[in-house]
């Protein structure tokens, strides 16, 4: 008898908050790919991101408190620890070193699918992962006109959800609130840390 191979989600982010919609996006991809596990990788030092993140050890407390209670996620740190510049194909050939025969699944947004080709060794990424990305219901055919022809895709269907990081800071920095938009949990925690709060 075959063993089915195991099926893990991949799913990175700066999570600088982690908001609803990431959690959304992580639920979704669950129960929709039927993983056997979703690793959550907070990024360590982004390659990509051109403003400073909050400090590692703020983030991976907010994805923590995010994420705490989805089935089947945990959170993994190597990213955080991992010296010099983070790439995603570093942690895919981890993964698939660790787990041999395990299915791959690259989850993501739309905002990261549009920058997928610019990548680190993004071709590589695209050999080893089914690339999952979130499905704007407006337009359902949005995936595969961002991907590579070679791309391996799957959409995963979410309400549409507007909110994103960078809105969450900027509503701190101007005292507006922020209960729709992030966990309660982290709500508090930004409140209790002084997080994004204007220079």
């Amino acid at each position: 008898m075959t063993i089915p191979a195991r099926r893990v989600g991949v799913f990175g982010g700066a999570f600088d908050p982690p908001h609803v919609a990431h959690v959304a996006l992580a639920r979704a991809a669950v129960e929709q790919l039927r993983l056997d596990e979703l690793r959550v990788f907070p990024t360590g030092q982004a390659w990509h991101k051109p403003n400073a993140l909050s400090p590692a050890e703020h983030r991976l407390a907010m994805a923590r408190i995010a994420f705490d209670g989805l089935p089947q996620t945990v959170i993994d740190e190597r990213e955080l620890r991992r010296p010099g510049a983070t790439y995603t194909i570093d942690t895919l050939r981890e993964l698939a070193a660790e787990m041999p025969g395990a299915q791959l699944f690259l989850v993501m947004g739309e905002d990261q699918a549009v920058s997928l080709t610019r990548w680190h060794e993004w071709r590589a990424i695209l050999a080893m992962t089914t690339v999952c990305m979130a499905s704007r219901a407006a337009d359902p055919n949005s995936g595969p006109r961002l991907l590579p022809v070679e791309a391996e895709l799957r959409l995963l269907r979410l309400p549409e959800m507007p909110e994103s990081a960078t809105q969450v800071r900027d509503r701190v920095a101007a005292e507006e609130g922020i209960a729709h938009l992030v966990p309660p949990g982290v709500a508090r925690y930004i409140d209790q840390h002084s997080l994004y709060q204007p220079a």
